[in-house]
Formats: structure tokens, sequence, C-alpha cells
């Protein structure tokens, strides 16, 4: 199941707070995972895939699989500090139409992706290479901290974090999504006006 696009594009309208919020607090990967550069922010339908450690091939493959507009979205064996992703990818990713990746490891040559502006969000940077070693897996799928993760699926990210919505929850998310923005702007104005956060949330 692809989700529609529009409403993909609706969802990404958001921060990822809100939404993580909105859909009961569910879907939050790793607080160590975060854009490389502050103000980068993706989304976008998940194309996930798996890699064995220290070898990045089925980042390579994943990108020809992927269709326009996905986001890769990578697990990994229990080796996360190696430049698994470069500005090699890059280039390849963007001329795909692929709109970012989200991987639980390192990348590297970050200035360059800089430049070429594609979103990455990852643990980090390792200048360490990669081999092409078989295995893992691609549009299969995988598990990132105590989130499951599946093809079809909606990823955002954005400074505070990555989080992952189900396709099926997309409209609803949305919806809550709406509600709680509305709530929390009649909040601001109700503390402008000189209410403390106390009075107004009416805390135990």
């Amino acid at each position: 199941m692809r989700p529609d696009p529009k409403l993909v594009q609706k969802i990404g309208e958001f921060g990822t707070a809100t939404i993580h919020e909105a859909a009961g607090q569910i879907g939050a990967l790793p607080g160590t995972i975060k854009p490389i550069s502050q103000n980068m922010k993706v989304y976008g339908t998940v194309y996930p895939l798996h890699c064995l450690a220290r070898s990045n091939i089925n980042l390579h493959e994943a990108i020809y699989k992927a269709e326009e507009g996905d986001v890769l979205v990578g697990s990994l064996d229990d080796f996360p500090d190696a430049g698994y992703w470069g500005d090699i990818l890059t280039c390849a990713a963007q001329e795909r139409g692929i709109n970012g990746l989200v991987l639980d490891g390192c990348v590297r040559d970050a200035d360059d992706i800089d430049a070429l502006n594609f979103p990455i969000f990852s643990r980090g940077l390792n200048i360490l290479g990669t081999g092409k070693e078989r295995g893992g897996s691609i549009g299969s799928p995988i598990r990132i901290g105590e989130v499951d993760i599946k093809l079809g699926d909606v990823v955002i990210g954005d400074r505070d974090g990555v989080v992952i919505i189900p396709a099926n929850k997309l409209e609803v998310v949305i919806e809550a999504s709406y509600a709680r923005e509305e709530k929390e702007d009649e909040v601001r104005r109700r503390l402008k006006n000189g209410e403390s956060s106390l009075e107004i949330y009416k805390f135990p």
C-alpha cells in the first residue's frame, strides 16, 4: 500500500513533535538520529532496507528499486560507526528523484551533501569506509529502535527528530495534527493575555 501523495504532502507541513503527539505518541525513532545540518527537513513514502555491518551495497541498490519521491530508511547490523553514505550516493539518489535518507548509522562527505541540498538524517558522521558484502534486505520490513517500519509507511524528519506513520493512519493523524496546532495557538493567545500555564492546563 502506497499513500496518496497529497496526504504525504499535507503531513509534511507539520513538525515531528506535533505529528508524534497527534498520532498517540507512536513512531518516534531514536533521538540519536538527527539531520546532519540543522535546517534539513524530509518527508515522503518509506522505502526500507537493511545493511550488513560495514556494507552499503543495499543502499546502492535501493536507490534503483525505490520510486520517485520515496525516502530511503535504513537499519543496520550492529556497526553504525562507518560512512555508509556519501556524495556519490547522494548524486545518484537525486538523479532518481529520491527525497532523502534516514539511516540508523553514520554518513560522510557532509559538506558536499550540504551543497547538494539533500536531506539526510543519521546517527552522525564517520569517515570509515564500507565494503559490498551482500545480505540484509531491500524493500522488506525493518525495525529501528522500537519502531517497526514497512514499505509504504510515511516518514517525516526535522530538527527535533524523525517519526514514522503507517499509511492507513495518515488522514486521522493529519486531522489530529491540525486540531493540536489550533489548541496550541489558543494556549499561546491566552499566555499573551496574562494567564499562566498552570491556570490553562489545570495541573493537579
